[in-house]
């Protein structure tokens, strides 16, 4: 049976990627320190570890004595926002977490690596993106996600370690199980419309309004979350297999602006949603989406979530769900 640990497998994406693999009877091993991840998020089948990816010695024992096969890094900081006002703290956790993950994966003979990345290591303003399009990020949050893609690509190219470089577009939506879904609050358009919606009177900040797009708002590619945990199964399997290393985008190819997002979460609720205009935040990205030809033909992959409509109304559900605790 194989030996699979997840980092950050306590958060939002993370726990929905555990639940899929326990459903494989994979042996599933858990490395989160809490600090974005949730104990209620933990799934019990799993074995969780409460340790620090920057903790390079309590990591190195969890991987000596569990004997891992492969493994899906998903710890990290992720706010664009916080990353520009804490530089410092996204480097330590991102890219020095990274280095440790890389040297556990070269001491313990691992087979496999999955690191989740992001789009935010694009060039702004390129609309449509491909794998080979320009990197630029905007964001330190972006730069730190593209140095730890170049500390695996430097440190595992010439040896037997099969790594998959998943590059995140936007991901919403929660588990069709009703059991997992998006806790933390933060800087994220959906979960803020999703609090925003089950109000009397609700409101919702947009942060620019004057962008070179179809309405003014930032566009964005929104992948449901159950879709983007498939898709590491899938290519976990493939790059086994095949024996290949890959970057992977990880979207619909579909742009939707902020405002598409808002008339959705009002279509759904039935209620006029108040639009505050704030400032253009620092980091933001004007336009992006996926081409995903690349990754359809690598893992055969149809998304079967891909309706703004089935993504709005799992998020409501969900909150729903949480609001009752």
């Amino acid at each position: 049976m194989d030996n699979i640990l997840v980092t950050g497998g306590a958060g939002y994406i993370g726990s929905h990627i555990v639940e899929q693999l326990l459903k494989m009877k994979k042996r599933v091993l858990i490395v989160d320190n809490l600090s974005t991840g949730y104990k209620q998020l933990i799934n019990k089948k799993a074995i969780f570890f409460f340790c620090d990816i920057k903790n390079f010695k309590n990591l190195n024992k969890i991987f000596k004595q569990n004997k891992i096969s492969s493994v899906i890094h998903l710890a990290a900081c992720l706010s664009v926002g916080e990353s520009q006002k804490k530089p410092k703290k996204y480097y330590s956790n991102n890219v020095l977490g990274t280095k440790n993950i890389v040297e556990c994966c070269k001491r313990n003979n691992i087979r496999n690596l999955i690191f989740s990345s992001t789009c935010a290591v694009y060039k702004d303003k390129m609309k449509i993106v491909k794998e080979n399009s320009k990197v630029n990020p905007k964001s330190v949050y972006g730069k730190t996600k593209l140095l730890s893609e170049n500390l695996i690509k430097t440190n595992l190219k010439n040896r037997k370690i099969n790594y998959a470089i998943l590059r995140y577009f936007n991901v919403a939506g929660a588990s069709k199980s009703g059991k997992i879904g998006q806790i933390s609050k933060g800087d994220q358009l959906f979960k803020n419309l999703s609090i925003a919606s089950l109000k009397i009177r609700p409101k919702i900040n947009i942060y620019g309004k004057n962008y070179l797009t179809k309405d003014g708002t930032c566009i964005r590619d929104y992948i449901h979350v159950s879709d983007i945990a498939k898709i590491h199964l899938l290519v976990l399997k493939k790059i086994q297999k095949e024996k290949k290393s890959i970057t992977l985008n990880c979207g619909y190819g579909t742009g939707i602006s902020v405002l598409d997002a808002v008339k959705e979460f009002q279509k759904q609720t039935r209620k006029k949603i108040k639009i505050m205009i704030k400032e253009r935040r620092k980091g933001d990205m004007e336009e992006i989406t996926a081409c995903v030809s690349k990754i359809k033909k690598f893992i055969k992959w149809k998304p079967k979530k891909n309706s703004l409509s089935y993504i709005v109304k799992s998020c409501i559900n969900w909150e729903k769900k949480i609001k009752q605790y």
